[in-house]
């Protein structure tokens, strides 16, 4: 097991430092499923964490504000040229801080209050950005909604054609945190196109399957491809806007001056290791092994009687819907981290529970994936489930306790890549 060595934290603030270690042993030693989490390889974890964090860079390339840039803009240059060919896109800004700034500086490159944006209704599966009622962006702007079909769990793209002709929106958002299946890119062009909207990619949960060739390219569809860094890309926390030439300079100033000041150098330079790790032929690999075992793991819970949202999975995340097992999503999702199983619980389409204790769960195979676990394996974690759900509903600890044990001798041949 990799265990941080912290010189330098150990000694300034061993209980921090104790702490750090605490979290590589858990990581470690669970089954980590949360959809949006991963590994990030000892190269990004490298980046991060170099003198590059104390550097002020506010600007672009060429054009800063504070002086001494002349190692900062090649590092920049780098993420920007690695993104622009590993996408085959005109334009990179890779600036934004996280996912949800990066969604801020879409609407303030394109929209004024009060004008009309649609998106995935959060509860369908969508994002809280594309326009959800507590969010900013539901609150700044008119929202409208599309969803899915109850009995496919799937976009019903004739309906949302006719929403959009009705409502008129300027901007669509196409994907979200919770959809399981293909995005139809070039259907939500379609759509676009004919309401004259501007149309926005959200690819944060699929950009490493689309970098690896797992998943449709938004490129040639979407006007903007909005994605964070991390997720199935395996870069560091952080987030990028790619869009056509014609908005590269609404973008790049909606970002800076419009929403930040000095991009985070650490997290750029990350970001550039990432995107090269991602241009091996061995991402592809990776990428596809990803969504492999989604799939086995899809068909190994539908086999234990597990009611999965839209039947399956076409890339790496599966919801469920707990409710034929009894239990709702919220005491499941403890359960199973008590198990050593840590996803998170999660609304499902048509939930008739409250968001804080939903009826379902949501989970992924990225980091699973990374750590070398392959389809054979997948069985038996669909197992694992079903025995701590049903633990769970009869209070039996033990049982939770022995999976986890069973868990850990599991994940001994699987050591973490940083």
């Amino acid at each position: 097991m990799h265990v941080p060595a912290l010189p330098a934290l150990t000694i300034v603030d061993p209980q921090l430092a104790a702490l750090v270690r605490a979290e590589a042993t858990r990581q470690h030693e669970t089954l980590r499923m949360i959809a949006s989490e991963n590994y990030v390889s000892a190269a990004v974890l490298d980046a991060t964490g170099t003198i590059l964090t104390n550097k002020y860079s506010e600007g672009y390339p060429g054009r800063r504000y504070y002086e001494g840039q002349r190692f900062i803009d090649p590092i920049e240059t780098l993420a920007i040229d690695r993104a622009r060919t590993l996408f085959g896109v005109d334009h990179v800004n890779v600036q934004p801080y996280s996912g949800s700034p990066a969604n801020l500086a879409v609407y303030l490159a394109f929209l004024e209050p009060g004008d009309t944006v649609m998106g995935m209704a959060l509860p369908m599966g969508g994002h809280l950005t594309h326009g959800w009622s507590v969010s900013a962006t539901g609150r700044w702007f008119r929202a409208v909604q599309y969803g899915v079909r109850r009995d496919t769990g799937r976009v019903d793209l004739d309906e949302m054609r006719d929403l959009a002709r009705r409502e008129r929106p300027k901007l669509i958002f196409c994907g979200g945190t919770a959809m399981p299946r293909t995005i139809d890119f070039p259907a939500f062009a379609s759509i676009a196109r004919d309401v004259g909207a501007v149309l926005v990619a959200d690819i944060a949960h699929i950009a490493g399957l689309v970098a690896g060739g797992a998943h449709p390219s938004p490129v040639g569809h979407a006007d903007v491809i909005s994605t964070t860094t991390h997720k199935t890309l395996r870069g560091p926390r952080g987030a990028m806007l790619m869009c056509t030439a014609a908005h590269a300079r609404a973008i790049d100033k909606a970002v800076f001056p419009g929403l930040q000041g000095g991009p985070h150098n650490h997290t750029t330079a990350a970001i550039a290791v990432a995107l090269h790790e991602a241009a091996q032929p061995s991402f592809r690999d990776y990428a596809r092994q990803i969504v492999a075992n989604a799939q086995a793991l899809a068909e190994a819970l539908l086999a234990r009687g597990f009611d999965l949202i839209s039947g399956g999975t076409d890339n790496h995340l599966i919801l469920i819907d707990l409710t034929n097992k009894g239990l709702g999503g919220k005491p499941a999702a403890a359960a199973l981290d008590r198990a050593g199983i840590e996803l998170n619980y999660n609304t499902v389409p048509y939930d008739t529970r409250k968001p804080f204790d939903p009826s379902g769960i949501r989970l992924g195979t990225a980091a699973l994936t990374t750590r070398g676990l392959r389809e054979s394996h997948m069985p038996d974690i669909a197992r694992w489930m079903d025995e701590a759900i049903a633990a769970r509903r009869r209070d039996d600890e033990t049982s939770l306790d022995r999976i986890a044990a069973e868990i850990r001798e599991l994940l001994i041949d699987f050591p973490l890549p940083c």
